[in-house]
């Protein structure tokens, strides 16, 4: 029985089992072989006939535009002098996977050192930014601290050759100049306004790069580096340096808050000095702020005061309605225009056209203004630049303030003719002197170098412009009130100005602009120059005190460093002492702060 048993046993079993068919294997077999054979033919496909696809994503990953950066152009002066210009520098980059894969500590904390970074700080900047394969670190660093850092050989740290703005003369020229940012593009001044000439154009390069960002090849170029324009300017540097010393030489002395100097070639209308106060460097972007880098020359607006005096007598002198000999009565040194008052220094009595200019009479220079009608004085000031800007491409200029009424009231017609109810630039003010220094003649200014003199627009007659200019050079005389604008050995005219400042829209008692505007030598002009010192503090506010003494020194210099020969032997023109008495008179009642002083 039991062998019976087992007997069965064995058969039972080997019914269960159930062979595995040949055909199974064939199948599994075939799938196997269609899926070898579909690579095969798949690779092939991609490898000889269809390349693009692989072509494409290799150069997706590998192939990059590499940008050369074109040298900026430099700004120069007449002489050609370098007055800024683009230095080679290096900036520190980095690929952030590289640096996070890497666990170099004693090489991080050598490159931290001189990077002035921590290890920490660099991985967070590469944590920060992982995704990317290029992040600065550091930029504009000196060549030779560059080549410490790439001599550390740590991996995934590279260099780019980058350009960093410089500026020689520092703050002597920069409110004129301005200043660039980090990536060499022009922000404010001359860099902003000449952006397009200076920059250039950067070139193209394809190149092959690895998978830290080295450069491997370079495939091909795509476009040639335009490196920037050069821009020549038609400053002087030496004049614009005494400038910047003495301007700020006088706003230390007299505690004032700003200033503004522009000196001008009588006979091109060139800017040979432009200069503002106070002063920034532009080298150091620490200084950078708006209260700094304002161009004061021509951002800056005030009234005039009894700078505007001579116009008001040109144009009455050619309209025939006076002569320079003619009498004006200031007597006893106050006027009233109804109920407004105008007042003089003092008592200058029975006085000549000419001498209401070398005395710098308010009440004269009125009574000269309104013999003639208000719209021809308005019309003058015009013509004179006055309410329009010089059109120079320099950002921030203001055109100033010349109302256009149409009527005038009597004691608005008398203030305008020695400065009040209109405000200037330092810049504009100059120009319309230079029509003083040249014949009557008024020509563009010009920030660049100029061959041939441009042509101008006539003013004022010539013999009107000599009668003028005769009396701007006593104003200078020891009689005057700007002897301190002499110039030892030249014939100096020109004129000082007092005027009352204007702050939210009140005129001030004890707060003043002080200004002096003139050219040299009398005989044969070659330099116009208006100084103005706004708010200068203490008993010497007069433009006389504090801006005279600025153009005397500033003069004196310019004129050496130009060659001028000196005429201060020559004969003066005698000055007529026929006096003709004039009083006109008004029944206007209104009132005004009319202002005071010379």
């Amino acid at each position: 029985m039991p062998a019976a048993r087992s007997s069965g046993s064995k058969s039972d079993t080997a019914e269960l089992l159930v062979p595995v068919s040949t055909w199974r294997y064939a199948t599994i077999g075939v799938i196997f072989l269609s899926l070898f054979a579909a690579l095969i033919v798949r690779a092939i496909y991609l490898q000889i006939i269809d390349t693009d696809y692989l072509q494409s994503q290799g150069d997706a990953r590998y192939l990059r535009v590499q940008k050369e950066l074109p040298t900026r152009g430099m700004i120069v002066d007449r002489q050609q002098q370098p007055l800024a210009i683009s230095t080679p520098v290096d900036s520190i980059w980095m690929h952030p996977a590289t640096i996070l894969g890497q666990e170099q500590d004693y090489s991080y904390k050598k490159l931290g050192a001189l990077l002035g970074m921590s290890r920490d700080e660099i991985m967070a900047r590469a944590r920060a930014k992982q995704t990317r394969e290029f992040v600065y670190l550091k930029r504009h660093l000196q060549p030779k601290v560059a080549k410490q850092i790439l001599a550390l050989d740590v991996p995934g740290i590279n260099t780019v050759r980058e350009y960093k703005r410089y500026y020689p003369a520092g703050p002597v020229l920069a409110h004129v100049l301005g200043f660039t940012n980090i990536d060499n593009e022009g922000q404010e001044g001359l860099e902003l306004a000449f952006e397009d000439e200076l920059k250039g154009r950067a070139g193209r390069t394809r190149v092959l790069r690895d998978k830290v960002g080295h450069v491997v090849e370079y495939v091909e170029q795509l476009a040639a580096v335009e490196h920037g324009e050069d821009v020549a300017l038609s400053l002087d540097s030496r004049i614009q340096y005494l400038a910047y010393r003495y301007l700020q030489a006088a706003v230390k002395k007299h505690s004032a808050s700003t200033a503004s100097l522009v000196a001008l070639d009588a006979k091109t209308g060139e800017i040979l000095a432009m200069v503002s106060a106070p002063d920034f460097n532009p080298n150091d972007r620490a200084e950078l702020r708006s209260a700094l880098i304002r161009n004061r020359s021509i951002a800056d607006t005030f009234e005039p005061g009894s700078t505007m005096k001579p116009f008001a007598v040109a144009m009455a002198l050619d309209a025939g309605v006076i002569h320079p000999d003619t009498a004006i009565d200031t007597e006893p040194g106050h006027y009233y225009i109804g109920r407004s008052r105008i007042n003089d220094t003092k008592n200058h009595g029975v006085i000549s056209v000419t001498q209401v200019i070398e005395k710098s009479s308010n009440i004269g220079s009125a009574k000269i203004a309104m013999m003639m009608e208000p719209r021809d004085l308005y019309d003058t000031y015009r013509e004179l630049g006055f309410g329009e800007t010089n059109k120079l491409r320099l950002p921030g200029e203001q055109k100033g303030l010349l109302a256009k009424r149409k009527k005038w009231r009597p004691i608005e017609h008398a203030t305008l003719s020695y400065g009040y109810g209109l405000s200037v630039n330092t810049l504009q003010l100059a120009r319309s002197y230079q029509a003083l220094a040249n014949d009557g003649v008024m020509l563009p200014v010009s920030l660049h170098p100029v061959t041939k003199p441009p042509k101008g627009k006539r003013i004022f007659s010539t013999d009107t412009t000599a009668q003028v200019n005769h009396m701007l050079e006593l104003a200078v005389g020891d009689k005057g009130t700007a002897p301190k604008a002499q110039v030892a050995k030249y014939r100096v005219a020109g004129k000082t100005g007092t005027a009352h400042r204007v702050v939210d829209g009140q005129y001030q008692d004890d707060s003043y602009t002080s200004l002096f505007a003139g050219f040299a030598p009398v005989s044969d002009p070659e330099i116009v120059m208006v100084v103005a010192v706004s708010d200068p503090k203490g008993v010497d506010y007069y433009g006389g005190l504090v801006a005279a003494p600025v153009f005397s020194k500033v003069m004196e210099g310019a004129l050496r460093f130009r060659d001028v020969p000196p005429d201060a032997l020559q004969a003066q023109p005698p000055a007529n002492p026929k006096l003709i008495i004039t009083r006109p008179e008004t029944n206007d009642q209104s009132t005004s702060n009319v202002g005071s002083g010379a």
